[in-house]
């Protein structure tokens, strides 16, 4: 019986030693005051956020004064997102850079597989290119032969006689040289990308070679 009585009492004695513990502790870890420090250097307190605390790093402090924890002001907020967007950003590209060795080392088994998808792209440009002069090129013929016409009418002809220009000329002439300033730009962008194709494969025969430890 003595044995039983005295497990009980330790039980109840632990538990009210946790329970005071456990009082003690939330005591302590309580939020009771608010503290910061303004643009000129004076420290607020204050049992709530003081006014003057809005929009600055406040902390938040327990009874015994220890700070348990900081409320971000708008400068602190601004740096830890512009932290956080950097640091965002490195892993992308790291990733980025991750899945491009990944792609290079399973799509290819030597430097020629990549010379050789390199001409095939530059060679589809090419005859695009190609295509494109040919368009321009009857395009000009088509621009010449109008003029010749348009030249009959007014007000391009010196003929007091000469009838006012058809409406269905002067339209096949507006097309056609909206359709030649579109051919010349499309000339001037398949340049543009088979210069920065020839970059990329470049950039990709460089890469394959460092992973592979080619020479």
């Amino acid at each position: 019986m003595r044995g039983i009585r005295l497990v009980a009492t330790t039980i109840v004695l632990a538990a009210t030693v946790y329970a005071a513990a456990a009082m003690a502790q939330n005591r302590a870890s309580r939020e009771a005051f608010f503290r910061c420090k303004d643009r000129n250097g004076q420290t607020h307190y204050g049992d709530s956020m003081p006014p003057q605390c809005a929009g600055l790093d406040t902390e938040v402090l327990n009874d015994n004064g220890i700070q348990v924890r900081l409320i971000e002001g708008e400068a602190t907020r601004l740096k830890r997102l512009e932290r956080e967007a950097g640091e965002a950003k490195i892993r992308k590209e790291k990733e980025q850079r991750a899945l491009r060795d990944r792609t290079l080392t399973e799509t290819y088994l030597t430097v020629e597989d990549i010379e050789r998808l390199r001409g095939q792209r530059i060679e589809m440009l090419n005859a695009q290119y190609r295509v494109t002069e040919q368009n321009i090129s009857n395009l000009r013929e088509r621009q010449t032969r109008l003029q010749g016409q348009i030249a009959r009418f007014k007000p391009y002809s010196d003929s007091p006689n000469a009838p006012p220009l058809p409406e269905h000329l002067a339209a096949e002439m507006v097309n056609t040289v909206n359709g030649l300033r579109v051919y010349e730009q499309s000339l001037v962008a398949n340049r543009k990308e088979q210069a920065e194709l020839n970059a990329q494969f470049d950039s990709d025969v460089k890469r394959f070679k460092e992973l592979k430890g080619i020479r």
